[in-house]
């Protein structure tokens, strides 16, 4: 039996009921090609796909070794992250 993961990828409420994409519109697809080894088209798709990962990974590291500052790391991976989605977003819509 052929597990297809794109039958279970959850619908964007905003483009079902707006027609607007959202801020992460993209991110599961992008993932996907990530797990399939498609890293160029993973990070065309949805360049925030690494930083993401990068900062849940850290997050999660911090709970088991608590890193000296992580607050302020996490912070600024999330605002890195932030902007990395508003400008695709931007992109996005503009072309």
């Amino acid at each position: 039996m052929h597990l297809n993961l794109e039958d279970y990828m959850l619908p964007c409420l905003s483009k079902t009921f707006f027609g607007l994409e959202c801020l992460g519109c993209g991110f599961q697809r992008s993932f996907l090609l990530l797990i399939n080894g498609n890293f160029i088209d993973a990070f065309k798709m949805y360049p925030a796909v690494y930083t993401l990962i990068g900062l849940f990974l850290f997050i999660l590291l911090n709970f088991k070794l608590k890193f000296k500052h992580s607050k302020k790391i996490i912070s600024r991976l999330a605002y890195l992250n932030l902007s990395i989605m508003i400008i695709n977003y931007l992109i996005k819509i503009n072309f």
